[in-house]
Order: structure tokens, then sequence, then C-alpha cells
């Protein structure tokens, strides 16, 4: 006789469009990253962190194929030109290139600190992680933005700071979000089997590279009607996840 099926151990979520309307990030973090780059790295491109990234900048551009056309990076008389020309580029094409997405999490740690940012959260996430981590099932954070802008993120939303209830973040340092053995080294982090691991997304893609990993998935919908779910469960709040 076959029993219910065993309730999952974590649930792993993304941020864009799942815990975080869309409209946020595209017309309030990104414009806002669009803004400030240049004045950021006249700012701090000095500094050893900041000059990491810049480091992997150039890197990522001298791999770039001359048909996608990137911008020059060539000695400009102004210093930093050419990362603030590439950086745009980048933010053009929405590239989820790890070291873009190093400086726009250093740029909104600098808005959050002096409040022209506030970031926003479906009302359905503050009760739903306070249920999961009260039980241990989590949540961990999954998103292709940097660490330290998902933490800045959670800890500076209008509905108070979120990150004490957060138990772990991952971001592309892990490996895309689209590849099954990414989803694998997550599960062995958290220290679960693939298989007691919910991860919930708006990208059907990435939750079929996480089923392909084991991982049990569902796609979240907010608004509108479900894009092509391709066998994964669709939810539309958190409120019935693990209620």
């Amino acid at each position: 006789m076959s029993g219910r099926p065993r309730e999952p151990a974590a649930v792993l979520v993304d941020i864009e469009g799942t815990t975080t309307p869309i409209g946020f990030v595209y017309d309030v973090l990104f414009p806002y990253a669009r803004r400030n780059v240049r004045g950021f790295l006249a700012r701090r491109g000095g500094e050893s962190e900041v000059g990491h990234d810049l480091a992997a900048l150039r890197r990522e551009h001298a791999a770039e194929p001359a048909a996608d056309r990137p911008p020059a990076w060539t000695d400009a008389s102004e210093p930093f030109e050419a990362a603030a020309a590439y950086l745009h580029w980048l933010m053009d094409r929405d590239r989820k290139s790890t070291a873009l997405k190093s400086v726009q999490g250093r740029l909104w740690e600098e808005g959050f600190r002096t409040g022209e940012l506030r970031s926003e959260v479906y009302d359905d996430v503050p009760p739903a992680f306070r249920r999961w981590h009260a039980r241990g099932q989590g949540p961990w954070i999954f998103s292709s933005g940097s660490v330290l802008a998902q933490k800045l993120l959670f800890g500076h939303t209008r509905a108070g700071d979120l990150t004490p209830l957060v138990r772990g973040y991952f971001d592309t340092t892990t490996g895309p979000k689209r590849e099954a053995g990414t989803y694998g080294r997550i599960a062995a982090a958290i220290g679960a089997r693939p298989a007691d691991v919910l991860f919930l997304s708006d990208v059907a893609a990435e939750l079929d590279a996480a089923r392909q990993a084991g991982l049990r998935t569902a796609l979240c919908v907010r608004d509108g009607d479900p894009p092509h779910p391709a066998g994964h469960d669709v939810i539309r709040s958190f409120d019935g996840v693990l209620p």
C-alpha cells in the first residue's frame, strides 16, 4: 500500500517574478544601476573588490564573439569609461554575467543604505517564509543576482527585514540556472536529497533543469496564464505551499 508522498525538507525559491514583482526589478533596480554606474566606478573603481569585478569583466569582454559587436575595450581618456560602456552593453542584453551582477549588487547596496531603494515582495511571501523557517524547511534563495543583491533585497523590504528567515543564498557562482548540475550542487549544499527539495520559479526552463537533477518543482504564475508549464505543478501564491 502506498502512502502519501513525503513532504519536501527544503524550499528553494527564485526571486524575480516569484517572490518579487518583475516590474520592481526592471523598472526600479535596473534603471538605478544604469544611471549610477559611471559615478560608482569613479568613486570606488580603485577598491580591491571592485577591481576584482572589473578584471572579471575584462576577461568576459575578451571572450565575446566578434559577431556580437561589444563596445571596444580601450584605454579611454576617462578612467573606467570602457568598463562602464561594457556594463551598459551587458545590461541592455539582460546578460546573466556574474561580474555584472556583482557590480549591480554593490550599486544597490549604496541605494538601499541611503534609503533611495526599498524592495518589494508579494504579500504572501513574509508569512510563507516565517512558516517554512519555523519548520526548518527554508527558505533558500537561488537567483541570477549576486548573493549581496539578494541579501539587500530581502533585508530592505516594505514588509521589513526578512533575512533572519532565510537559511541560505545561491547565485550563478554555483552554476547557471538552466543547468541540471547546478541544482545537484545546491541540494548537496543544503544537505538534502534532490527529491526532498522543492524549487519554485516563474521560468519553466529553470524548472526543467531542476527536475532533471531530481528536484521537485512548481511553476509560480503571478499574473496571466501559465507559460507552457510542461508538466510542472502551477501555483499562484505561496499560501498553499507547505501550509
